[in-house]
């Protein structure tokens, strides 16, 4: 039950993060965009250091050498999956504050199936350990902070109000809580095998950070920008090199 504990308490705060975006209504739009890939470049070392720091390595230690090979299919697969959802279905994890306005319900829908694995993510990685649980909660959150923003921004942008923005925004993240209890429950069927989510997990993050938010923060910009961003991206994969300690 304290792994349930653990795994509901942390997609809570997850979900919560839908919420972030009302930091939108009090600064700049030039602001925010500046906020956005410093948080981004941020994120990405985060999903990157989380992936092979902790995820792979974890994987192996479960699984043992033997299975390596097994290991990295099953992460090839988990970056397979994301592409097929981003190039097939519409799944976005742009962080612009512009986008059409017919992407905003699709953006909702397809955000909602996102969170729902994030939570079957969290869910597998807190049942391998505590620490790997965690691991992938801080990595999740710090990419759902500019997400949330981003999103938010697409949808005032659509047309919505800012105040029904905020409120389908957090319905579309909440399914991570669900995800959650899906994963918690799944790990009762399946037992051990669960831990093969930890691979598929570091697929999607591979994915995310590298084909998704990198792209973002190597668009022209001046020397002083660019070095900024990549200063956050390392101390994205600090954070993940400092919690292995």
């Amino acid at each position: 039950m304290q792994v349930l504990f653990h795994i509901l308490v942390s997609t809570i705060v997850i979900s919560g993060i839908a919420f972030v975006g009302a930091v939108a209504l009090f600064f700049k739009k030039e602001i925010i965009d500046k906020l956005l890939l410093v948080l981004v470049s941020f994120a990405a070392g985060s999903l990157i250091g989380g992936a092979f720091l902790h995820l792979i390595p974890e994987s192996i230690e479960e699984l043992g050498n033997d299975n390596l090979l097994l290991i990295f299919l099953v992460l090839l697969f988990g970056f397979i999956v994301f592409f097929v959802l981003e190039q097939f279905i519409g799944w976005h994890h742009c962080h612009k504050t512009e986008h059409a306005a017919s992407f905003s319900y699709l953006i909702l829908i397809s955000d909602a199936i996102h969170n729902f694995i994030d939570g079957l993510i969290i869910a597998g990685s807190f049942i391998v350990s505590f620490p790997v649980g965690l691991t992938t909660v801080l990595a999740v959150a710090f990419h759902e902070i500019p997400q949330e923003i981003g999103d938010f921004g697409i949808l005032v942008y659509g047309g919505f109000k800012k105040k029904k923005a905020l409120i389908l925004n957090f319905f579309s993240a909440i399914t991570v809580v669900l995800g959650g209890i899906v994963g918690f429950l799944l790990f009762q069927q399946i037992g051990e095998h669960i831990v093969y989510l930890l691979p598929f997990a570091a697929g999607n993050f591979i994915y995310i950070a590298s084909a998704d938010l990198i792209p973002e923060i190597k668009k022209k910009c001046s020397f002083g920008k660019s070095l900024v961003h990549f200063l956050a991206f390392l101390l994205g994969l600090a954070l993940m090199f400092l919690l292995i300690l």
